[in-house]
């Protein structure tokens, strides 16, 4: 028997020690290791990598403090305040910088820039700097560079806990179709924290991008009436959230993306029926932020209506966001593979 819920009943109230709890890799990314990484033999920079960050990983937690009193009577830390991999899609950044984060002690902090930047949403700058500048190590993942505000918000934000002592790393977030295979990434990165600039240290990770390889198929939309069939057999003895797709659109605009992971909680698949074309940028941005959160937690799909390379319009694909919606229809649809067609995600 599948026990069905809904996502659009949900509203989450989450505490700021739960949304901080919820800054750790994905469980996709829970147990990796430098070890575990497998550098390519003709990409020597990947190897290299490796030894840089497990270099700055010796570093973290060693400060003095931070802050004002820090920088009066604090030993001179000569160390890197951050680090910064730069590469294309899919050569592993992400596995990398959860690495660090496993073999860095705490308290430390995982998320991605959209992660963080609700963060502020949720509690406000001030609180959130307070929050983190007790903490060892901060990642983020995917720095993005297609909103100039929210780049200089989290510049900001990195400055003042380089400030506090904190160490800081990142990934970046290349829009595919950019020139200068991802560099201009780490160029645009350090302009917007030029304060910080001559601490990153930009380490650029080549092989084989992500963006060259195209979007996977994604699998025909099942009927209406093939849903309760497929979802019984899909889903027997385990927790579905079966949504009409206009209503849980219309249900995110009052749930903050903050709150996203906690709203899918303890939810083993989803079940959509009349997905439609998001027309709206702002409907689509929070849509981006779910999806992000179910391919975090493996969540597997079955969905009516259109295929979910047909969520964003054409203009939102070739947009200033579209590196966003390329990583969301491709996550959802290697979901609905795994949902439909038993194909790992």
């Amino acid at each position: 028997m599948v026990q069905i819920e809904q996502l659009a009943a949900r509203t989450p109230a989450v505490s700021v020690d739960e949304l901080l709890k919820g800054f750790y890799p994905s469980p996709r990314f829970g147990e990796v290791s430098f070890a575990s990484y497998r550098p390519d033999p003709k990409q020597p920079s990947q190897a290299a990598a490796v030894r840089e960050l497990q270099g700055f990983a010796d570093g973290v937690g060693s400060g003095n403090g931070g802050g004002l009193f820090r920088k009066l009577f604090g030993k001179k830390d000569d160390s890197r305040a951050g680090i910064y991999l730069d590469g294309g899609f899919g050569v592993g950044k992400t596995h990398l910088l959860a690495s660090l984060w496993h073999a860095s002690p705490g308290p430390k902090a995982f998320g991605t820039f959209v992660e963080y930047t609700n963060l502020v949403g949720a509690l406000s700058f001030r609180k959130t700097v307070d929050a983190l500048s007790g903490y060892k190590l901060v990642c983020i993942d995917e720095f993005e560079l297609d909103d100039p505000g929210d780049t200089v918000l989290m510049s900001r934000l990195m400055r003042e806990l380089a400030d506090a002592g904190v160490k800081l790393a990142a990934t970046s977030n290349t829009l595919p179709g950019s020139l200068g295979d991802g560099r201009f990434a780490a160029v645009d990165f350090q302009r917007e924290i030029q304060v910080l600039a001559d601490q990153f240290e930009v380490i650029r990770i080549d092989g084989e991008d992500f963006r060259h390889r195209g979007l996977p198929a994604a699998p025909a939309p099942l009927k209406n009436s093939e849903l309760n069939h497929h979802m019984k057999a899909e889903f027997d003895g385990k927790t579905v959230a079966q949504d009409e797709f206009s209503t849980l659109i219309h249900h995110l605009a009052g749930v903050h993306p903050s709150r996203y992971r906690q709203l899918i909680d303890g939810i083993d698949g989803v079940v959509w029926r009349n997905v439609e074309t998001i027309k709206e940028q702002a409907v689509a941005l929070r849509f981006v932020v779910l999806a992000d959160r179910l391919y975090d937690k493996d969540v597997p799909i079955l969905a009516s209506g259109v295929p979910f390379d047909q969520l964003f319009t054409e203009e939102m694909m070739t947009g200033g966001y579209m590196k966003k919606y390329f990583r969301a229809v491709s996550r959802l649809t290697a979901l609905a593979r795994e949902g439909q067609n038993h194909e790992p995600s």
